[in-house]
């Protein structure tokens, strides 16, 4: 069936499409509220714009996975682009731990930074993500200076600390009495005002302590108050009054260049400005302001607890609709999502925007400076090894096996000194049987040459072997045979970090300490990861493939997408049948069927 037809056989329904590729590779992942109309509007030449004719070129095949509402479809959307990462998907650019501020569940709770990829719907409350650390530290330091809170880990019963081994220093263990209970549930409630940006909350609370304290006189206690306070407006000070009235907002931008995009994110609470969060963005050509940024509001407020009353944007979305119902389920409120065209919300939008352009504006500059330091190292690897050329590709091989069994090698391309990987190959080892280095990087170096000649694909400037004078000598004798032997070869030996050109018994003299050696290094161990990468998929996709194969229901390509999904059987099996239906697409029956066989 091709993707005519299978377009024409799409249901009505909310769902989830994907893009596949020749290679059965998901290239892009959508939502739809009608999976036939959107699905259907890709293929309608009139209506389909140039970049997006780009990615249906290289579409092979289609599948959708059908959910009961948009909001639903939109989830599904975010969580799937996060798991595959396709190709033409705008996502954050690294799947990092962010930090957060935890203020925990216990009688006494600490507050603390924490870093996670998201934040779970337990019993701790959690502020952020935050991806300024400078403010963020500023922001717990300052309160500590002000609340007494326990940092330590012992575990305290009524005030006194058990298991207590050395003295600590902690705010709440150098309180003159012990904090009651209920005194400390109080303390806490002002600290989340603090962190909500409530601060005339938190200095009238001080202030009621500190005339309390002076009444009663406890004038030591007082003056600490006072001090308190003054901790307090020196960190106000530093926060900037964005509006005139106590809103809570945020503001989100995204600006892009080429291949990189940062969204930018203000954060306003009652007219203060709390936090300016950046995000790294994957930009492709097909990426679209309006198409995507409401994909992006989707992934960070599934970072987030954190929720204002209105959230301003630089242009209308789509999905508005959606957005909106999926954040008040989420957070149990309406929330407001507006895009201003005039007034005192249109100014604040342009600050965020010139932010966010100044940022990129730096990211790209610190990458053009990157960019120019790279040829002189290419400049003094060039000399190093008396070439005519400065090696600006350079292409790297491994071989890799445990006693002869699953060879396979690996290849890994760099350009002016940066990793290409959609230029990484694997190579299965196919005329040699046994352990043979020689005769396998002879075998994959010609492979490898005689497809490029072939195709009339790039050459390399340089060619790096991981091995010694044996492997180099079998990697020339295929160049030479294939027309080639006028490029640059070179051996790069593991243990003694010896560099060997052919037809040299005696390695090169390069410094140990120089750049363009410890460019090699890197090259070397990148090729070397990546074939030893390769070797363990393929001796686990082996036994993989061998526990699955008997199962009725379950051909070749059902393995593959399991295999795509899981790193191990015990993954799939641990997994719900929810969680494996919206990852494979598979029957609930075809589920059951294979985790009762196993």
């Amino acid at each position: 069936m091709n993707i005519k037809e299978i377009v024409k056989n799409l249901p009505n329904n909310p769902g989830v499409y994907f893009f596949k590729d020749k290679k059965d590779k998901i290239i892009y992942i959508g939502k739809a509220k009608n999976l036939k109309k959107r699905v259907s509007s890709y293929f309608n030449k009139s209506n389909s714009s140039s970049k997006n004719k780009i990615m249906i070129s290289k579409v092979n095949d289609l599948e959708v996975i059908i959910v009961e509402t948009e909001v639903e479809a939109l989830l599904t959307e975010s969580n799937l682009i996060k798991i595959h990462k396709p190709r033409y998907n705008v996502f954050m650019k690294d799947d990092k731990t962010f930090p957060y501020i935890i203020i925990s569940n216990e009688k006494y709770p600490r507050v603390e930074i924490v870093r996670k990829k998201k934040i779970l719907k337990d019993d701790n409350i959690y502020f952020g993500p935050y991806t300024d650390v400078y403010y963020l530290k500023s922001v717990l330091k300052t309160l500590h200076q002000i609340f007494p809170i326990r940092t330590c880990d012992y575990k305290v019963i009524d005030g006194i600390k058990i298991n207590k081994q050395k003295t600590c220093f902690c705010g709440f263990c150098l309180s003159e009495k012990n904090i009651t209970v209920n005194e400390y549930e109080l303390m806490i409630s002002k600290v989340v005002s603090f962190l909500k940006g409530k601060n005339k909350d938190v200095e009238e609370y001080l202030r009621n302590l500190m005339n309390n304290a002076s009444d009663t006189f406890h004038y030591e206690q007082a003056a600490r108050l006072r001090n308190q306070i003054i901790a307090l407006k020196t960190f106000i000070k530093k926060q900037k009054k964005i509006t005139q009235n106590f809103e809570n907002q945020d503001i989100f931008n995204i600006s892009f260049k080429d291949n990189y995009g940062i969204a930018f994110i203000m954060r306003i609470r009652n007219g203060l400005l709390v936090g300016k969060e950046t995000f790294n963005l994957k930009i492709n050509s097909q990426f679209n302001l309006p198409d995507e940024l409401d994909k992006f509001i989707v992934q960070y407020y599934n970072l987030t607890m954190d929720i204002p009353s209105e959230i301003i944007i630089p242009c209308e979305i789509k999905n508005l609709d959606s957005i909106r119902k999926w954040l008040f389920k989420k957070f149990n409120k309406k929330i407001f999502i507006v895009s201003p065209k005039k007034g005192n919300k249109k100014k604040i939008l342009e600050i965020c925007i010139k932010n966010n352009d100044l940022k990129l504006k730096e990211m790209l500059f610190r990458k053009i400076k990157r960019k120019e330091f790279i040829p002189k190292v290419l400049s003094d690897l060039k000399d190093s090894l008396n070439m005519s050329i400065i090696p600006n590709r350079i292409e790297a091989f491994d071989n890799s096996n445990i006693n002869g069994n699953n060879p396979v090698a690996g290849l890994v391309c760099f350009e002016n000194g940066k990793p290409v990987k959609s230029e990484y190959r694997y190579f299965n080892i196919k005329t040699v049987k046994g352990i043979d280095d020689f005769e396998s990087m002879r075998e994959v170096v010609y492979r490898r040459y005689k497809r490029q000649i072939k195709e009339k694909n790039k050459l390399p400037d340089l060619i790096l072997i991981d091995g010694g004078k044996g492997q180099l000598s079998a990697a020339k004798s295929s160049l030479d045979k294939l027309g080639l032997g006028y490029i640059a070869i070179i051996g790069l030996a593991k243990k003694l970090e010896d560099v060997y050109l052919p037809g040299l018994s005696n390695p090169q003299n390069i410094s140990k300490t120089s750049s363009s050696l410890y460019l090699l290094r890197n090259i070397r161990d990148e090729v070397h990861r990546y074939s030893v990468n390769f070797h363990r998929i393929k001796r686990s996709k082996e036994l993989f493939n061998s526990e699955l194969i008997n199962i009725k229901g379950v051909g070749e390509k059902s393995i593959q997408i399991i295999w795509n999904n899981y790193d191990s059987l015990k993954d799939f099996k641990s997994d719900t049948i929810n969680r494996i239906q919206n990852k494979t697409g598979f029957t609930e029956k075809l589920i059951k069927n294979i985790k009762d066989k196993l």
